[in-house]
């Protein structure tokens, strides 16, 4: 049962064609009209299911255009569900203006949750996921996409990019020189599908995982920043250890093995070292 004159934003699936809700599938079965992204990608979903509900292409060309149209439909009783091509609607997918006008008009919006690439890529990459930052597809010209991936330098929560597979080597290249050599990442490409790969180390890690099968850089891909580990984040035994090392080894001498005791980034302990001489600790 559905509810009269209502905008359901509804959730698909990102690869994996079983991990659809049987939620999702009745309001796609009951509305009066499904807005999708591509009306021909979405048509071979709904087939699959047997949903025969008449399509709306709604794109980011038009989306402006025809969002009150979409709204005046609901005013009249109409219930319409909203889709992108994979995943959860909005998240780096068109959406907002009609989302946005529905909300500033008082229409009823349902979210109808599932499958999101963000998610399910934070979920399996180890990385901590207390604190994170989404800030979808990186630039595509190379000076923003710098100065893009500069700004999470000091970031001290995991950031999470969509890449494409034309650029990730690239990438992965600008990460080493403006983050540093062993700046953590973690890749997840073909997420729920067949050849689904998670690479979790440096960017040089992840760039030779590519040159040894030329096939690997193909797909979708999720690329994640592992959050830098602050002075804060330091346990009093690894402080310890480090300021007993640097009264006897040269400082990055005492930093190296103080980071491969605990885990910690040598780069960074060795800044926290310095930083404790000028402060005369």
């Amino acid at each position: 049962m559905i509810d009269a004159g209502t905008l359901y934003i509804v959730a698909t699936p990102i690869g994996n064609l079983s991990d659809i809700t049987q939620r999702a599938l009745d309001i796609l079965h009951s509305v009066d009209l499904i807005a999708a992204e591509d009306t021909r990608h979405s048509g071979r979903l709904l087939s699959h299911f047997g949903i025969k509900t008449k399509m709306f292409a709604l794109h980011d060309h038009n989306e402006k255009q025809k969002a009150q149209y979409l709204i005046d439909l609901i005013n009249e009783g109409k219930n319409i569900a909203l889709i992108s091509d994979a995943g959860t609607p909005l998240i780096s997918d068109p959406g907002y203006n009609l989302v946005n006008i529905a909300r500033d008009q008082d229409v009823t919006i349902h979210p109808i949750p599932g499958p999101s690439a963000v998610i399910t890529a934070l979920s399996a990459a180890g990385l901590p996921t207390d604190k994170f930052l989404f800030a979808g597809f990186l630039p595509v010209k190379q000076q923003a996409r710098i100065a893009e991936i500069e700004k999470y330098k000091n970031a001290d929560f995991t950031t999470v990019f969509y890449e494409s597979p034309r650029r990730i080597i690239d990438t992965l290249e600008y990460i080493k020189q403006t983050l540093g050599e062993d700046k953590e990442v973690v890749l997840a490409k073909e997420l729920t599908k067949h050849f689904e790969s998670f690479v979790k180390g440096n960017a040089q890690k992840v760039i030779d995982w590519f040159a040894e099968d030329k096939d690997r850089q193909q797909g979708e891909m999720v690329l994640m920043l592992a959050p830098n580990k602050t002075e804060q984040a330091l346990s009093p035994e690894a402080e310890q250890l480090m300021k007993l090392l640097m009264a006897e080894l040269p400082t990055k001498k005492a930093a190296a093995i103080t980071a491969q005791v605990h885990d910690l980034k040598k780069n960074d302990l060795y800044k926290l070292a310095l930083t404790w001489q000028e402060e005369g600790e």
